[in-house]
């Protein structure tokens, strides 16, 4: 008994360090990088006080990576079998958040759990992704054919969007579905589903522009024409791209930022980061950032193509378009290409509830390429 005991206990000991050497260490190391970008940052918008946002960012960070590399070294299988606990668990805190959540911004989105102010809709799309790889991943081609196969994932997206909806949260919601859309995709949903909803989604489109709040369809009308109100919603798009432009090729240097120091940018430490890096390191300095972060979604896309069951991939598939949507709302938001929105840069952005998301997020994606070569069972029929 007690020589069988040794054996299993070398035997998870040997698993632990396969695992180990199979976690993507760079790539870990390409996270602490960006994180380390959002300190330098954080530190020249406290205006060189890093007590204000840049060592609660650093501290957030060691928080999460602790919880990444956690889950990355828990069996995928285990993952899989609770992927409906963690669906329904983020659908609950949606659902409580209407009724008991915090009040910001003429938003109802947060939920004070302890010392943690969550923001449930970002969880959501973590387990979203992860409940609709769990639905898809042993489909075959036939059974995506089939219309009352995809009624229950396509409940599954609809009703958080719905409850987003209701905060409001329009940016959030979009997100939501278009991730809910990139795994149906990936899982093999015919192109002509896809047409039938882009048109049906055109043809709601003006029923839905009258349903909108007033400072949502400021927005609109601000991402038309900033100028029409420079002083009011035109505002902040303005300053951004004077932020923007005023860098040029190296920028003015760290804390030297006119546009940000002067406090003429709005929300430098959340929304509008990236065009305090464009400002104080210049050119140069945001397509470094753009590069890491682009790096981060190709990792995402190798795990999909590196792994070896369905689960696996299409779990990557919704990480990396998630984290892609993060990247490129913010970017088009403070350059003028899109309407502004509450969406934060990851990694980089202050706040708790999109960082803790992520790398929780990361840390599924981790334990995909680390059993990458797992059974999860036969193809459904």
């Amino acid at each position: 008994m007690i020589f069988e005991r040794r054996l299993l206990t070398e035997s998870r000991g040997a698993g632990l360090v396969s695992k180990l050497w199979r976690v993507p260490w760079l790539f870990v190391l390409l996270l602490g990088g960006i994180a380390a970008i959002g300190y330098v940052a954080l530190w020249t918008a406290g205006s060189g006080n890093p007590d204000a946002y840049a060592q609660k960012h650093a501290l957030r960070f060691g928080f999460c990576l602790v919880i990444m590399l956690s889950i990355a070294f828990i069996d995928i299988r285990i993952i899989l079998r609770f992927a409906w606990v963690g669906y329904a668990f983020a659908l609950g805190l949606l659902v409580l958040v209407l009724f008991h959540g915090n009040v910001g911004k003429g938003a109802q989105r947060w939920l004070d759990i302890g010392p943690v102010q969550l923001q449930p809709s970002e969880l959501m799309k973590i387990m979203l992704a992860l409940a609709l790889a769990a639905w898809f991943h042993r489909a075959s081609w036939e059974r995506m054919g089939n219309p009352l196969f995809l009624i229950p994932p396509a409940l599954m997206v609809l009703v958080p969007v719905g409850l987003i909806l209701k905060q409001p949260n329009l940016g959030t919601a979009l997100i939501t579905a278009m991730i809910g859309a990139a795994v149906f995709w990936a899982a093999g949903m015919r192109w002509w589903k896809f047409a039938l909803v882009a048109g049906a989604a055109a043809i709601a489109a003006p029923i839905a522009y009258d349903h909108l709040r007033d400072y949502q369809r400021a927005r609109i009308t601000t991402f038309l024409d900033p100028e029409s109100d420079p002083l009011g919603a035109g505002y902040n798009i303005i300053q951004s791209k004077i932020a923007l432009g005023s860098g040029g090729m190296w920028g003015k240097g760290f804390l030297q930022g006119t546009q940000g120091h002067l406090n003429f940018l709005p929300e430098k430490q959340t929304d509008f980061i990236f065009t305090l890096i464009a400002e104080e390191f210049g050119f140069i300095g945001a397509i470094a950032t753009l590069f890491m972060l682009l790096s981060v979604i190709v990792f995402c896309y190798i795990v999909a193509f590196r792994s070896r069951h369905q689960f696996g991939r299409l779990l990557a598939i919704g990480l990396g378009t998630n984290f892609f949507l993060y990247v490129f709302v913010n970017v088009a938001m403070v350059t003028g290409a899109i309407p502004v929105g509450g969406v934060p840069l990851p990694l980089i952005s202050h706040g708790g509830s999109a960082m803790l998301t992520v790398m929780i997020g990361f840390g599924l994606l981790l334990s995909a390429y680390v059993h990458r070569d797992a059974e999860l069972g036969p193809m459904r029929e």
